[in-house]
């Protein structure tokens, strides 16, 4: 997949802007990456669009910027110039998605049609816009739409919020999610860009889920391991849960039958999505250590990140 469209799916979230201020560009995309959101749709519906995309591309060059309602192939020229790294539209205009392919620039064109879903796949697509996509039926429609052809991923886009994200984001078929709610125009042209940031951090928040899912402890041996699961499990009132490489007392308390990262054990920290909590992790500064990664079914499960609480190392793990 090409390399921008995957940061969009590993980012989520995709905040889709129409800003009637180009001053407010610059603070609306540090707001978003101070929230987590390092992605932004700036739409040609305003007569600011151009401007706040040069300002954005020239001020906040980290943040991935794209430029939505492209309808023709001068605004495809347009935006490029103007520093958008791809390309949205809200139909499929084939005459413009040809024009972007052929100059390596990624296009998602909008479709809510079976036979729009195919034309993509023909053009050679590996990701469209899914629009509008509460008015036209939601998720259901999307995974009934989309069941037929498997390696077409969509971004739904329209009437969606923060109560419907983690549940489009859990469907296979979906790459991220396009949405207005933490971007409203009243809050940019009133600047309120700290009330921007805290809806970002509330919306990555939601679709991460990330929570303490157990905490592993070094027992040592099989032996003690499996005294000391005994113990908690006759606490707890549950059986004790044995593993390859552990035993369980209940889901909360892991004891390691030999000597695993960490001086006491570790922290497992669970999350919706662990590649895009890697993601996460690695743009908040925190290193991950891809030699401790373990998958499963084909797909990362668990991995390390390089951190020390109080003895304990720390590890995400896909829940």
């Amino acid at each position: 997949m090409n390399p921008i469209l995957r940061k969009i799916g590993l980012t989520g979230i995709v905040p889709v802007v129409a800003i009637d201020d180009a001053n407010n560009a610059v603070p609306l995309a540090r707001a978003l990456m101070d929230g987590g959101i390092p992605c932004i749709e700036i739409t040609f519906r305003t007569n600011a669009a151009k401007d706040a995309m040069r300002q954005i591309s020239a001020g906040v060059p980290e943040m991935l910027m794209g430029a939505g309602t492209v309808l023709t192939i001068d605004q495809v020229v347009t935006a490029v110039d103007c520093g958008a790294r791809y390309i949205v539209s809200p139909g499929l205009n084939r005459k413009v998605v040809e024009y972007c392919l052929a100059h390596d620039i990624p296009v998602t064109p909008g479709v809510a049609t079976p036979t729009e879903v195919g034309v993509a796949i023909e053009l050679g697509l590996e990701v469209a816009k899914f629009f509008p996509a509460e008015a036209m039926g939601g998720l259901a429609y999307l995974d009934a739409i989309g069941a037929p052809y498997k390696a077409m991923k969509f971004i739904p886009t329209g009437g969606i919020d923060e109560s419907m994200l983690l549940s489009y984001l859990k469907s296979p078929r979906v790459h991220a999610c396009g949405g207005s709610w933490m971007v409203k125009s009243d809050l940019i042209a009133a600047g309120k860009f700290d009330e921007i940031k805290n809806l970002s951090v509330k919306a990555v928040a939601t679709m991460l889920g990330l929570h303490v899912a157990h905490v592993g402890i070094n027992s040592g041996s099989a032996e003690e391991a499996a005294r000391l699961a005994g113990l908690i499990g006759g606490v707890l009132k549950v059986a004790p849960r044995e593993t390859s490489a552990a035993f369980f007392a209940g889901t909360q308390v892991e004891f390691r039958k030999a000597l695993s990262p960490g001086v006491h054990g570790h922290l497992a920290i669970g999350t919706h999505f662990i590649e895009r909590a890697i993601a996460y992790f690695e743009r908040s500064g925190l290193r991950i250590l891809p030699e401790t990664m373990l998958e499963k079914n084909g797909k990362p499960h668990a991995v390390y990140v390089d951190m020390d609480i109080a003895g304990f190392a720390v590890h995400l793990i896909q829940v």
